[in-house]
């Protein structure tokens, strides 16, 4: 008998085959060519080493040993097949759109997630748009960014400034900054404005400035001594927590805007999605 592996496509030919009795069908139904087909049956033959069919004027009709063994090799494959289709379903696909600045707070919760549903596939695209229209967009689950009260909620937004420790003077104060250049979230100076309203500080002039299209970018400039961002303190809390960034004040100021999840009505995915969003949110 032959060592070579089974040839399961040359199995799967020899079963519609069998059903069919008849190559141009056979072939109809496997999208094959009749040679094609031909081909494999005799490639299974010969790994069997006897006829799985006897050919006359009239058609084709199974020989004994392929009349024997038809319904074990069909029950066989069709349990392979079943196996297979299970196994795909199981792994769900959860399509999730996310702002690039929550990276940062994202990222260590999928490595958790993943953890705890193994079995759960997420397909992230990350954008610089906060926001989700899911009749054009084709996502499963966002994270989205703003003043919007739609959604479960992650966190609010709360701004610190923060810097790296060797760029801290002995006698630093935002009053009088002397050469720090500021590092800024956006095009403009608003989120720095609203922390030094809300913490009281007088705002000095910013004579050293630097702009950034995303936080994460302004927070990655910061550890790398640029200079001191102004950013959200759950961005920046592993930064926080390993030295790689210092915060010089203690407080924080919310702004009035939040992270949310929010998630698709209805859908292919819709139960992945929501076991993702459940998972997600117990783990904020």
């Amino acid at each position: 008998m032959s060592r070579r592996p089974l040839p399961l496509n040359a199995v799967d030919a020899f079963i519609v085959t069998a059903r069919h009795l008849n190559l141009t069908r056979a072939a109809k139904e496997l999208c094959l060519t009749q040679s094609a087909v031909s081909r494999k049956i005799a490639a299974l033959e010969a790994w069997f080493g006897f006829p799985l069919f006897e050919r006359h004027a009239r058609g084709l009709h199974l020989s004994p040993q392929g009349s024997a063994l038809l319904p074990e090799l069909r029950n066989a494959f069709h349990q392979l097949v079943n196996c297979a289709e299970q196994a795909r379903g199981q792994q769900s696909v959860v399509r999730l759109k996310a702002p690039t600045c929550a990276m940062r707070w994202l990222v260590p919760k999928l490595m958790q997630l993943e953890a705890r549903e193994p079995e759960l596939q997420v397909a992230l695209t990350t954008t610089t748009d906060h926001d989700i229209n899911f009749k054009s967009e084709p996502f499963d689950a966002a994270i989205v960014f703003g003043t919007t009260h739609s959604g479960e909620k992650l966190f609010d937004e709360a701004l610190t400034p923060v810097l790296s420790a060797a760029l801290l003077p002995p006698d630093f104060s935002l009053s009088a900054p002397g050469n720090l250049t500021f590092l800024h979230p956006t095009r403009d100076t608003t989120d720095w404005t609203l922390w030094f309203d809300g913490s009281q500080i007088p705002c000095p002039v910013m004579r050293r400035n630097q702009h950034f299209d995303t936080m994460d970018l302004a927070i990655s400039a910061a550890i790398q001594g640029f200079g001191i961002a102004i950013a959200d303190e759950q961005l920046v809390a592993d930064d926080l927590r390993t030295g790689r960034l210092i915060r010089p004040f203690p407080g924080s100021v919310k702004t009035g805007a939040s992270y949310r999840l929010v998630q698709r009505d209805g859908g292919p995915h819709a139960a992945a999605a929501q076991r993702f969003c459940a998972t997600l949110l117990s783990l904020s």
